[in-house]
């Protein structure tokens, strides 16, 4: 199997923009968020998990999944969200698995916004990427692109470990408190590392 390198940080921290940046040198990404996303579509085995669980309060009157009311009571509800993983996580785990099994190249990223608060992707990764900003810069960055107030920003923060302790567990960090311009150099750098580090683990 290729080797995984496992890309994560907070909320706001720009790990899409990273993940980008990887892609654009034609590096192989499975995005956990977005294998979600399509798996609790309507008619998919993820949304059939989520209704059992909590039931029509979450699905909107066309049928789909009501997404924002689903967070309002994840974040609000330790139970709740353990519920939502529960029904969620495995089928993410196998369909990324699945993806990653098909790369082609010499490794890949994963991207796991909280892989280092669960075991679920744990076990194919190699090497763990951390995209890092300060808080600050995490609250401006989702409050102007989604519409939520500061404090539900900080409430999602409080659910995610704190940046000391995702820093600590980090065998890469890429600095994204600057400008978007700042992280191809550091993608570059990277891949190199990355492919070498590849190369060694099929030795």
């Amino acid at each position: 199997m290729a080797y995984v390198v496992g890309l994560t940080g907070g909320i706001g921290s720009g790990k899409t923009a990273v993940a980008d940046a990887f892609a654009a040198l034609g590096v192989e990404i499975v995005d956990a968020d977005a294998l979600a996303h399509r798996l609790s579509a309507g008619g998919e085995r993820g949304f059939a998990a989520i209704r059992d669980a909590f039931g029509d309060a979450v699905v909107r009157a066309d049928g789909e999944l009501d997404r924002a009311a689903l967070r309002r009571l994840v974040f609000a509800d330790v139970a709740a969200r353990r519920r939502l993983e529960a029904a969620l996580h495995p089928l993410i785990r196998a369909e990324a698995q699945r993806q990653v099994r098909g790369w082609s190249g010499a490794y890949g990223i994963v991207v796991v916004p909280l892989l280092l608060e669960h075991e679920g992707l744990r076990s194919i990764i190699d090497r763990i990427l951390v995209v890092d900003c300060p808080e600050d810069e995490q609250v401006r960055r989702v409050v102007a692109r989604s519409g939520l107030t500061a404090e539900e920003v900080r409430a999602i923060m409080a659910t995610q470990l704190d940046r000391a302790q995702r820093l600590a567990a980090a065998d890469d960090i890429l600095d994204n408190s600057g400008a978007v311009a700042d992280i191809a150099p550091q993608v570059r750098a990277l891949d190199q590392r990355y492919r070498e580090l590849a190369a060694r683990a099929r030795d």
